[in-house]
């Protein structure tokens, strides 16, 4: 993937970040997207963190759940760097509350954020790719996506989603050189999850069968064999990376 353009939303937190080092150890130029609640002075010290680790990356602010900051980013980037050949759908935000205590907001604000944010980006993105005849769409999906969570409806409805949606997008592009598919992560050594009491995190561990939580960069590893040329075969897929915890 050699001077391939990446574009990862969601690209500083803890898998985003993995992520962008893979790819761009890969040969990738990669584009972080960030919010952060409109904190640039945070994501310009997080690019200047990855530039003393030797990852030169750049970054552009979005708001994932507005289809023109979303239209807006995408031509910042294709004016700056050319062609986006890989898109990594990463960008989510969790809002826990059981459903008879979740008022409209909360339902809203997640699956904007987290699901059509999907369609946001990659719909500025999609006709380019066909017009090349080439593309690499990864999405990231999550355990709960496909189990289900106490507290999640809102978090695991889009999550859900995002199944239906890369299946039925890899159908529509697959003649036309483009791959989608999604990676669904179990619980990994984030700094979100990290964060968690010990005898919660003790408890989630006992019930994941390889015995600990997953690694960012085993995240990071899967996304860049999803996003290579050579898997042009691939698509449609969902890769389960979650220790065995959830078995389809």
């Amino acid at each position: 993937m050699k001077n391939k353009v990446a574009l990862v939303t969601g690209g500083m937190g803890g898998i985003g970040t993995a992520v962008c080092q893979y790819l761009a150890r890969k040969g990738a130029k990669v584009v972080a997207s960030y919010n952060r609640g409109g904190n640039h002075a945070s994501a310009k010290a997080w690019q200047e963190e990855q530039k003393k680790l030797g990852y030169d990356m750049a970054i552009n602010f979005v708001d994932v759940a507005d289809f023109q900051s979303c239209l807006s980013m995408v031509k910042n980037v294709e004016a700056d760097f050319g062609s986006i050949d890989i898109l990594v759908n990463n960008a989510g935000i969790i809002c826990d509350v059981q459903l008879c205590k979740m008022d409209l907001s909360q339902w809203q604000t997640v699956l904007r954020t987290n699901l059509d944010s999907i369609f946001n980006v990659t719909r500025n993105v999609i006709s380019g790719m066909l017009s090349r005849r080439y593309g690499r769409i990864i999405n990231v999906s999550s355990i709960n996506g496909q189990k289900g969570q106490f507290g999640q409806t809102n978090y695991s409805s889009a999550k859900a989603g995002i199944h239906g949606f890369t299946k039925s997008l890899a159908q529509e592009v697959a003649r036309k050189g483009v791959t989608v598919n999604t990676i669904s992560p179990g619980y990994i050594e984030t700094n979100m999850v990290m964060s968690v009491d010990d005898k919660i995190r003790e408890k989630i561990v006992a019930q994941i069968p390889v015995g600990r939580f997953g690694k960012p960069d085993e995240v990071a590893r899967a996304v860049a064999f999803l996003a290579a040329e050579s898997s042009g075969f691939i698509t449609g897929s969902n890769l389960v990376i979650n220790g065995g915890q959830y078995l389809v």
